[in-house]
Order: C-alpha cells, then structure tokens, then sequence
C-alpha cells in the first residue's frame, strides 16, 4: 500500500479496484484535518487513474471510523467563541470537500462499515453508492448529542434516501440504527460479520469493475439525478447520456461479446 500525505489515508490499487484505507487505527482512524486532507486527495488521485474503474474505503484496524477527532471539535469550538466569526477552511468544510468528491467521483464507491461509523463517519458513508456494514456497527447520527447538529449533508442526504420522518427520527434522536433495520430502509446494501466487511466490500467493487465502466459513470450519473429532477427533464437527460454510448468501442464490444456468448472486454472507450 501507498502512503498518501501526511501517512493518514493509505491506496492500493489491484487490477481495476482502488482501495483507500483510513490509516489512524491509535485513533479509530478518528478524522482530524491531517486525514481529510489525505482523503481528499486520494480520492482526487484515485478517480483520475483510468485504470481504476471501482472505490472501497475501508478503516485499518478493528473500525471503520470513530467519526470526527472529539479533542479537535472541542478546540474548534473553544476557538470559536474567541472570535466573531469563524474562518473559512474549517475542519467542516473539509468533511464536505470529501464528501463531494465522493459524490462526484468517476467510478462506483463501495464502503465497508466495520463495528463504528457514528457522526461524521455516518456523513462519510452516505454518498457512496453501496455500504455494507457489520451486524455489530454503531451507525449513526449522534451530533444532537455533542452540542451540534449533523451538518455534513445529512440532513439533505437522507431524506431523500429514506423519507423525511424517518430522517428526522435519526436526526433528532440522535440515537444508532440498528444494522438489519438499516438495511430493511435501504440504508446500506448488506449486513454481515465485521471480520469479513472488508472482504465482502472489495469483492462487490471487483465485480462492479468488471462492468462497463462508461455504462456505469452515465447510469450514476442519471440515478444521482433523479430525486433532483422532474420526471420530463430526467428522462431527457437519461435519454441523452445513453446516446452518448452509441460510438463507443464499449457499446459494440458488450453486444457482440453477448451474441459470441463470451464476456466482454471493456476499456472504458
């Protein structure tokens, strides 16, 4: 594995997966600025490679992620109320440049949620396209707790992932989900084992990666759309991105592999 930065955030890339592992494991890989930053650009890094066609973000150790560094926080708050108003280029801001470049990423993003995930590690998992967490995770949004509110795009993201009432249930409460509940309202894709959350998030990302990685950016691309969009203007613009396959060495090779009835050979062009 790479080091990226400061040595918080570690890659490895093998064939077409990228995994990005927190690496803060004396901390239970808590975030503090020095590991946003890495974060940030390992994603950056990542998703420009155009051999990388699928993203785990995996937590070294025993935990996926503790959430935000709680000593940081304090001192961000006690920093604060020395001020008038606070600078821009806070630790929150970072949180959201991470979570937007996972959003925004090229290619699908699975990650593995082992054992924790509370607040800002909650906020982290939300924008990735499929979470598997294990049957003894505590996941969710504490911030009610802590003084705050979840302000990572939380209060945006799940509405619309799992109805407004029961964003405000989790909100508001500021309690944990329980996995299999979690999974019954489509808030993760699969429940599971923490020793094998890893494994069961790299082996889903190598079987995303054997698809056709053009097909899958533009079917990203529209689902992400979707709750945003008026049905017209979503179809016009599913419409539109498929369209943009028809020339594509991908789109012949896919249908011809089919009636050879052998696999496909994509390369993403």
């Amino acid at each position: 594995m790479r080091e990226i930065g400061s040595g918080n955030v570690l890659v490895e890339i093998d064939e077409h997966r990228a995994d990005i592992v927190l690496n803060r494991p004396e901390k239970r890989n808590a975030m503090n600025e020095a590991l946003l930053t890495d974060l940030k650009q390992a994603i950056t890094e990542v998703d420009s490679d155009e051999s990388v066609r699928a993203i785990t973000l995996l937590g070294e150790g025993p935990v996926f992620c503790a959430g935000m560094d709680l000593e940081m926080m304090r001192d961000r708050g006690e920093q604060a109320q020395q001020r008038e108003s606070r600078s821009t280029g806070s630790q929150g801001d970072l949180l959201g440049d991470v979570v937007d470049a996972i959003e925004t990423a090229r290619v699908p993003t699975v990650v593995g949620i082992k054992r924790a995930a509370p607040a800002g590690a909650f906020e982290l998992s939300l924008p990735a396209d499929f979470r598997i967490i294990s049957e003894d995770a505590q996941y969710g949004v504490i911030e009610v707790k802590l003084g705050t509110f979840p302000h990572g795009g939380a209060t945006q993201r799940l509405p619309r992932m799992i109805g407004l009432a029961k964003a405000k249930e989790l909100v508001l409460s500021g309690e944990f989900i329980d996995p299999e509940e979690a999974k019954q309202i489509g808030l993760v894709n699969e429940v599971c084992d923490a020793e094998v959350v890893d494994d069961r998030a790299r082996e889903l990302a190598d079987d995303l990666a054997e698809n056709a990685p053009l097909g899958m950016e533009r079917a990203r691309k529209a689902l992400n759309a979707a709750l945003e969009t008026p049905l017209d203007e979503g179809l016009a613009y599913e419409n539109a991105l498929g369209k943009q396959l028809d020339d594509t060495h991908d789109y012949t090779e896919g249908f011809t592999a089919r009636l050879e009835d052998r696999e496909p050979e994509f390369e993403g062009r």
